[in-house]
């Protein structure tokens, strides 16, 4: 069962349709003795759920295979257009994607893990696994970082508590006070890096971006191989780019 921090009264069915839905995702679809052999259910109950869910829209059917329906895809827009500020920060995430000729990504915290709410690639943007919806590690990457950075001291430890700090690859901070140090200095200078961290080979700047309140939206992130991220750009351009991004979207957010 995961733990999102709740109080622990959860209704076994739903977790197991939600279950039988993330199922269908990592498999890329499924047949329902596989899907059952997969998640270790019963065929009888994946075959119920399954058939419930076809039969309201989420889950479609090729052959006698089941996969998860388009019908997510609405959801998913409800949830970027729920924010005002996810709306603005969309052409931004663009306009930084083609300005670097990287790839840009903007994330917020839900659950203290990071999510993949927009992405945009430039022209010489190399592919990862960051697709929108993904969970990513806080402490790993700069946008999480950029995040981290910026919330409560409590909540931080919470999130540290709950995810610890999982090794990605041997340059990922696994140390709790050498963590808080980076984050006093992400305070500092405004901004996080990422020098391959989360992924062997790529590197990263990211920022926080604030509401008019002074709260706490996201982080965007420019990402990017290690041979290009370096020097003036990776340590002054990007940064000020991102700095300068940032501060026009709380400016547009705070007299929006």
């Amino acid at each position: 069962m995961r733990n999102h921090g709740g109080d622990g009264r959860t209704v076994k069915t739903t977790e197991t349709a939600f279950t039988i839905i993330e199922g269908l995702e990592e498999l890329d679809g499924a047949r329902v003795t596989e899907l059952a052999d997969h998640l270790g259910l019963a065929n009888s109950t994946v075959h119920s759920h399954l058939t419930t869910l076809y039969e309201m829209g989420y889950v479609v059917k090729e052959g006698d295979e089941y996969l998860v329906g388009s019908k997510f895809l609405k959801l998913g827009e409800a949830v970027k257009e729920r924010r005002e500020a996810f709306e603005l920060i969309k052409p931004k995430v663009k306009q930084l994607a083609e300005e670097t000729e990287e790839r840009c990504q903007f994330i917020i915290e839900e659950y203290g893990r990071g999510v993949y709410l927009h992405r945009e690639t430039g022209e010489q943007a190399v592919w990862t696994d960051s697709g929108l919806g993904n969970r990513i590690y806080l402490h790993s990457t700069a946008a999480g970082k950029s995040v981290l950075a910026n919330l409560p001291e409590s909540r931080v430890t919470e999130i540290l508590d709950q995810w610890g700090l999982p090794a990605l690859t041997e340059n990922t901070i696994t140390d709790r006070d050498e963590l808080f140090e980076e984050l006093n200095l992400i305070r500092e200078q405004g901004y996080a890096v990422n020098k391959e961290e989360s992924t062997e080979g790529l590197r990263a700047v990211g920022v926080p971006v604030m509401d008019g309140t002074d709260e706490l939206v996201g982080a965007l992130s420019v990402s990017g191989p290690t041979h290009r991220m370096k020097g003036e750009w990776f340590d002054r351009e990007i940064p000020n780019l991102l700095l300068g991004t940032a501060n026009e979207l709380e400016l547009n957010l705070k007299y929006s």
